[in-house]
């Protein structure tokens, strides 16, 4: 079989990594081209066109990039058609994947969507669009299940590709010892990956490292930036810089102040009580605020339906209030009552195996 598999960002280039390898298994002889990133070209196949050149963040930033948004849907409806794939995998990313699922159902392709887009958070109504131009949804987010029932769609539940990927890692045991760490409890800061958000979020969290001397702050770098690019933000504040190592941090961490996104489920799973910080561009931010129809920003939240972390957005993402959360988590009740919550979390979220049990059911489905 022909796989083409379209992956617009570093999530969806490590999940999209770990299908191939997956898909692998199921069918010896399977081919593969992508839009996607490093360690889905590590797993063999074609790169058509790499994620770097197509992730834009918020309503603003898009409007600013649509001329290479449009070039880019251009070139994959064109490399698609002249491919010829068996089945196209489209992973997450559902502002370009959705059109590019639309012309693909138009033209015979066999449509999957591994990674359901969050339509339960705005424009719920798109759910009829999928049910058309979307053969098979595979999702990751317990409660999607039942969304997509009351729209009359029948998906799987395949798991959540995290869990695979925290159950493969395999701790560093010099870990504090080569990354000059000591013995002092770490406050982990995830910052993001994207530039606008690095550049919105990093200053609070530095903000208010002085006033936790007795603890040492490390920063998950991005591996698309530079260390150079980081020292703007930490001048001399006592703070570590550590690239490729997040879930080695996260072992390590006592706490975390964690940018809305995948890392918030990551840190939880890790069991770090967490704060939960999210800046948007002001226009964009508006437009969300109008649109968007869930309680909560962060997976952690909308997985247990409850708040279990704190996330303090917009003008509540200051110095004052990060460090009043913080502060909560460390000692006491708070952070006890946080890892209870966690554990509820675990048992909503299943077993391992992800990857494996997409691969399984695409194969099915494709036979």
């Amino acid at each position: 079989m022909k796989y083409y598999l379209v992956a617009g960002e570093a999530s969806g280039d490590l999940h999209g990594a770990n299908l191939i390898k997956a898909l692998k298994t199921e069918d010896s002889e399977a081919v593969f081209r992508y839009f996607g990133g490093d360690k889905m070209q590590a797993e063999g196949g074609e790169l058509v066109k790499h994620y770097a050149d197509m992730a834009f963040m918020g309503f603003t930033e898009v409007l600013l990039n649509l001329r290479t948004i449009f070039r880019n849907l251009k070139a994959c409806k064109e490399d698609i058609i002249k491919w010829k794939p068996d089945v196209l995998i489209l992973i997450d990313f559902p502002g370009f994947n959705l059109k590019i699922a639309e012309f693909a159902k138009a033209n015979g392709i066999k449509v999957c969507y591994y990674i359901s887009p969050k339509v339960w958070a705005w424009n719920q109504k798109r759910v009829l669009k999928i049910k058309r131009i979307v053969d098979h949804m595979f999702c990751i987010l317990p409660f999607e299940v039942g969304f997509y029932k009351e729209w009359g769609m029948k998906v799987d539940y395949v798991g959540n590709p995290l869990l695979d990927e925290i159950a493969q890692f395999t701790p560093d045991v010099n870990f504090r010892k080569n990354n000059q760490l000591g013995n002092e409890k770490i406050i982990a800061l995830l910052p993001g990956s994207r530039k606008q958000e690095i550049e919105r979020l990093l200053p609070v969290m530095l903000s208010i490292t002085d006033e936790y001397p007795e603890y040492v702050f490390a920063i998950a770098a991005a591996p698309t930036f530079t260390e150079a690019y980081y020292q703007q933000f930490t001048g001399n504040k006592k703070v570590k810089l550590l690239f490729n190592n997040t879930y080695n941090l996260l072992h390590n961490a006592h706490a975390a102040i964690v940018a809305s996104g995948t890392a918030t489920l990551e840190t939880a799973l890790f069991k770090v009580p967490q704060v939960v910080v999210y800046k948007g561009g002001t226009i964009s931010i508006a437009i969300a605020r109008m649109v968007v129809k869930i309680k909560f920003i962060s997976l952690v939240n909308l997985i247990v339906n409850k708040k279990i972390v704190t996330e303090l957005i917009q003008e509540d993402c200051n110095t004052q209030k990060v460090s009043e959360e913080l502060k909560i988590l460390l000692t006491g009740a708070g952070r006890s009552e946080m890892l209870k919550h966690y554990d509820e979390l675990l048992s909503l979220m299943g077993k391992p195996g992800a990857s494996a049990k997409t691969a399984a059911l695409i194969t099915t489905y494709l036979s």
